[in-house]
């Protein structure tokens, strides 16, 4: 079963059920507040089943969710069945054809730049869901996740992306290599992000020609890119910092990364 707290994480949640995912959808509540009755008003439309409880019973429903995820704040959405059983998580074989729908039906505006998002070994949840509520933000077409050595704590992720998780396009792959190695064939320049690449600044100021079809390697928090996927990539970047640490945070590099190649 799959439970998730959060206004945002709760509201987009619900927004993203289709009819047979609502008929195993709960919503638990004990006071509404302004908030609260604005997502049961969007639940009760959807068909959603919702129930007021007790304090003890919502407590009791987050008890196995991360520290941070517990803090319910009085709303507490369930659903019954497969955790990624949701519109947006595209199988790994329907890479190619994915591609081909997205990029013939994507509107985004002014810029017609294809952007994918991959995080290779970025084992904390509050970071992968930052980095996908930035994706959201900024018109990613599809976050590739590996299946093993990342964060799958799927409660956690949609809260810390504010509900961005139940709307940006997923992928969870066995071998980050061979999707690659697609996404070249496709036309995708591979962007590795690693402090001892070329600078953005080089991007915005005209000195380097940039591909329409762009993906961009986040590594992971410790450290960084795995020796095979650095070698894949067609081009290492970074950012240009000042500070005294050496290095951002993942998902605060990535939300600037991705405003970069957004807007140039």
């Amino acid at each position: 079963m799959l439970t998730i707290t959060g206004f945002h994480a709760i509201e987009e949640k619900i927004k993203s059920l289709d009819k047979s995912q609502a008929e195993n959808a709960t919503l638990l509540y004990d006071k509404a507040g302004p908030r609260a009755k604005k997502i049961i008003a969007i639940a009760q439309s959807g068909k959603i089943e919702c129930r007021q409880v007790s304090t003890a019973e919502l407590n009791k429903a987050v008890s196995s969710l991360d520290e941070i995820a517990r803090d319910h704040r009085g709303i507490v959405l369930q659903i019954q069945g497969e955790k990624e059983a949701t519109s947006n998580i595209i199988e790994a074989d329907n890479l190619k054809s994915f591609l081909k729908t997205r990029l013939h039906s994507s509107d985004k505006g002014q810029s017609k730049r294809s952007i994918i998002m991959i995080l290779d070994g970025i084992t904390d949840p509050h970071n992968t869901g930052a980095i996908i509520r930035s994706c959201d933000q900024f018109g990613a077409d599809l976050v590739v996740i590996p299946n093993r050595r990342s964060a799958t704590e799927s409660e956690i992720i949609a809260r810390s992306s504010s509900g961005a998780a139940s709307w940006v396009p997923l992928m969870f792959v066995p071998n980050l290599t061979r999707t690659l190695e697609i996404l070249k064939d496709e036309g995708y320049w591979i962007y590795g992000a690693d402090a001892g690449g070329d600078t953005v600044k080089d991007f915005l100021t005209g000195k380097a020609k940039v591909s329409d079809k762009v993906a961009i390697v986040m590594g992971s928090e410790g450290s960084g890119m795995s020796r095979i996927v650095k070698e894949n990539c067609d081009k290492i970047i970074s950012i240009p910092t000042c500070g005294k640490l050496d290095s951002l945070n993942v998902s605060v590099a990535a939300g600037i990364l991705l405003y970069n190649f957004r807007n140039f």
